[in-house]
């Protein structure tokens, strides 16, 4: 069975690439009826942030990615919690030992800083000095508590593996440092612990980000030192600000829950990430999770980093809001609405209604309904419009034919509204935007509005509508 697995560390937020790594494994491990498996590395203690398990429970949960094992429900495999197994990682890390494939290393840090100075390279390799000492003088190290690690053996030769996306990689070992499997804290490191739980998990499918392929040979090692087999791998691209720099929390780039705070839907998110380095095998690019799950192939990850385009998340974003079911978008914008809009008399719903189609974000709704209340000040230049050779001389003279006419309406509806503001343009010799375009600006003093003219005068009201007119008329006077 295909067993994947999400092990994110609790560093308090999901970044972009770690939420696509966790997509993708999900998708790989349902589009083969397999298991997707959650599992919290939290074993480096210096970049544990408190409340950050949480937040990755959350983010799974909007995100639509359900786990069948994790800490939170169990499973056969457990435990999920990385330092909840702290006790089994020695054990295995003496078992290489005993192999001949591991060693103490009882080196200070004066020592591997002399050793690096004296190379002239800050990041030159352990030169082994710990791999020479007798069995007599590790005894008595151990014996008198002195402080170690224990490091990897790297054999001598070369080691080649297959990549899903990158293909048959070989690397001379001899570029390979005997890494530190065993802190002097007794915990493992990350590289460590990661093969001892993917292979105790069954895990059978690795994704992880490219920077990742260097350690694979390390990581290969391992499994054979141990006598495992090798899980299948796939390494994909970085997501990336712009061509040279990589998305970062630190140079202030969105993470997961900065633009759930934005306005952006979760499942317009993960369908934009899932396509940030996989193309399906047709054009499109709207895909529900169960869609995505039916048209997900590995064959389709690509080698080249993606960059995040947040123009194009607006637009899916907007899609999705657009073909949402109204209730439900009515429901989601409603704390927004009456949190906006003040008055009693205004149909939240009649506004939902006509700015569902004109959003990208949930967060435009509020600059767009801010109006209603009361119109803003605004600028006379709002009445100029080339297009429909409207001047502030054409919209001052139209406002004042308007309000005897607006006066006059009984029936406040839309289409009388408009028709009799359309018959005014016609008695005045006039374009109808020449007379729709001023009425739109005085209702809204906005230079965009979620509707037209007569839908405006509708929502506001006959009272409101001629104020707001005659207030139009007092600005383009002085």
């Amino acid at each position: 069975m295909v067993r994947t697995r999400f092990a994110p560390s609790p560093t308090g937020y999901m970044h972009i690439g770690n939420l696509r790594t966790a997509l993708y494994e999900y998708l790989i491990a349902r589009s083969n009826n397999g298991k997707f498996i959650l599992r919290i590395e939290d074993t480096d203690r210096e970049r544990y942030v408190d409340g950050a398990v949480d937040v990755i429970y959350k983010t799974l949960k909007m995100s639509g990615i359900s786990h069948d094992e994790g800490p939170d429900i169990g499973g056969d495999f457990g435990p999920y919690v990385q330092s909840e197994r702290k006790n089994d990682y020695i054990d295995y890390a003496k078992k290489l030992i005993e192999k001949g494939e591991a060693y103490y290393c009882f080196c200070t840090k004066e020592r591997l800083d002399n050793m690096r100075a004296q190379s002239g390279e800050t990041a030159a390799k352990y030169d082994r000095h710990c791999l020479r000492l007798s069995k007599e003088e590790i005894e008595r190290n151990l014996k008198n508590n002195v402080p170690f690690v224990i490091r990897q053996k790297i054999r001598e030769g070369s080691t080649t593996f297959n990549d899903e996306v990158y293909g048959t990689i070989t690397v001379d070992n001899s570029d390979i440092e005997d890494q530190i499997l065993i802190k002097s804290d007794l915990l493992p490191t990350y590289n460590f612990a990661n093969v001892i739980d993917d292979h105790l998990m069954g895990i059978t499918h690795v994704i992880r980000g490219s920077e990742y392929l260097s350690s694979t040979p390390k990581y290969n090692l391992l499994y054979d030192a141990f006598g495992w087999d090798i899980p299948v791998y796939i390494h994909v691209p970085p997501v990336m600000k712009n061509t040279t720099e990589k998305l970062s929390k630190r140079n202030g780039d969105a993470s997961f829950q900065d633009l759930i705070q934005k306005g952006y839907l979760p499942e317009a998110i993960i369908n934009y990430i899932a396509l940030l380095g996989w193309a399906p095998s047709d054009n499109r690019e709207i895909f529900s999770m169960k869609e995505l799950i039916e048209a997900f192939d590995i064959k389709g990850l690509s080698k080249s980093p993606a960059i995040f385009d947040i123009v194009k998340l607006t637009w899916m974003n907007g899609e999705y809001i657009k073909n949402m079911d109204f209730e439900t978008f009515f429901e989601i914008v409603y704390p927004i609405l009456r949190k906006s809009v003040k008055r009693e008399d205004i149909d939240l719903k009649i506004i939902a209604g006509y700015i569902q189609t004109r959003i990208g974000t949930l967060n435009e709704v509020a600059g767009m309904v801010d109006f209603i209340d009361s119109v803003p000040e605004y600028e006379t230049s709002l009445y100029i419009h080339k297009k429909m050779k409207t001047t502030e001389e054409i919209s001052l003279n139209s406002l004042k034919e308007v309000v005897p006419v607006i006066e006059s309406i009984e029936n406040w509806d839309n289409d009388t509204i408009y028709e009799k503001l359309v018959e005014t343009a016609k008695k005045n010799e006039l374009k109808n935007g020449q007379i729709l375009w001023p009425v739109r600006t005085a209702l809204s003093g906005k230079p965009t509005s979620p509707c037209g003219a007569s839908e405006l005068a509708v929502l506001l009201g006959k009272e409101d509508t001629l104020k707001r007119i005659k207030m139009g008329i007092d600005k383009l006077s002085v």
